[in-house]
């Protein structure tokens, strides 16, 4: 590997062990390294750098695959199964989402950063539309990538933020199906 991916290698870790907030430039250095002066070189800025670490984490949540789910795409099975793979990871100690709470505190203080970040919503979007409806991410159109994309991850933070806030009483993958069903439910009368 090159200073590049040791560093955004090395900011992953930080960020999981140090979150956002608490990681220095020179932690990033110590664990990938490298040398100082390779931030800012490869990436700008270390806020920039953390920034990509995010996503890149955040890319490799193992729910995104697809395999392994029994429920058809876009069945209520597949919600269950999909939400409830969110669930057990934020279970798991040194939990990414933990670290998107930090990071959606800190929106304001880091403009270039909130900015990377919305720019990167959409294919989160894009993502869980296609782990949800079973259609591969690029057959995913950008008007579904921000309307239904939206809604999951809509959804995503409000689960991340009430279990990040209250565990014993956040809901898991079955309870946010039973709201799905009974809202299909509701509509259906309608």
């Amino acid at each position: 590997m090159g200073h590049r991916e040791d560093l955004l290698e090395g900011a992953q870790r930080c960020l999981l062990e140090k979150g956002f907030a608490r990681t220095t430039a020179r932690d990033i250095v110590k664990a990938s390294g490298t040398n100082l002066a390779s931030i800012g070189y490869h990436y700008g800025s270390k806020d920039a750098l953390l920034a990509q670490a995010y996503v890149a984490l955040v890319e490799g949540v193992p729910f995104g695959s697809g395999a392994g789910f029994t429920g058809a795409p876009g069945s209520l099975e597949r919600f269950r199964e999909v939400w409830s793979g969110v669930v057990d990871s934020m279970r798991e100690p040194g939990s990414i989402w933990r670290l998107s709470v930090e990071i959606l505190g800190m929106g304001d203080q880091l403009p270039e950063v909130r900015d990377q970040l919305s720019r990167a919503q959409r294919e989160g979007g894009r993502g869980l539309v296609s782990v949800l409806m079973g259609v591969p991410e690029e057959e995913v159109s950008d008007e579904t990538a921000d309307t239904l994309g939206r809604f999951y991850l809509a959804l995503m933070t409000g689960l991340i933020s009430q279990w990040t806030f209250d565990p014993k009483t956040a809901p898991d993958g079955e309870a946010l199906t039973e709201g799905l069903r009974q809202i299909i439910e509701a509509a259906g009368k309608r």
